[in-house]
């Protein structure tokens, strides 16, 4: 059963950055056991992550943003680690990690749908490093 091990555990580094988004990062493993993927995953401490990049269009955000904190950094760290599996597979990670979050399955599908249609560029630029950085007090 798809479940996480552990709780999400975060810092703000700059609650500017990345369009109002905020960049957070990881203080503890995060550790989700994937029925989709059949391992388990550990996201680092370090991991920089803006959680989920929800339009900031008023009735998208208002359905679907500031939500599903923990599957989002499952998904933005799939998205840096283009080894562990292609991007329609990160997409169905990201639903099935929704859901052992508790998010319904209205939020849950839409949040999906978002990612399917509008997330290419992101796993094209972020597999390009390994996540945020932070250079010279700025993060990149």
């Amino acid at each position: 059963m798809s479940q996480f091990l552990t709780e999400l555990v975060t810092e703000c580094i700059d609650d500017l950055a990345a369009s109002g988004r905020g960049i957070w990062r990881i203080v503890e493993p995060l550790v989700y056991q994937s029925d989709v993927l059949g391992k388990t995953i550990v996201v680092e401490p370090g991991f920089l992550t803006d959680y989920a990049s929800v339009p900031r269009l008023p009735l998208a955000y208002l359905l679907f943003g500031d939500t599903s904190h923990i599957a989002a950094v499952i998904h933005d760290w799939l998205f840096h680690h283009h080894e562990v599996c292609d991007e329609p597979t990160a997409n169905l990670v990201l639903l099935e990690a929704s859901r052992a979050e508790g998010i319904p399955a209205w939020r849950r599908l839409g949040i999906y749908l978002g990612v399917k249609i509008g997330g290419r560029s992101s796993w094209e630029e972020d597999g390009l490093g390994n996540g945020h950085s932070i250079i010279a007090g700025r993060v990149v």
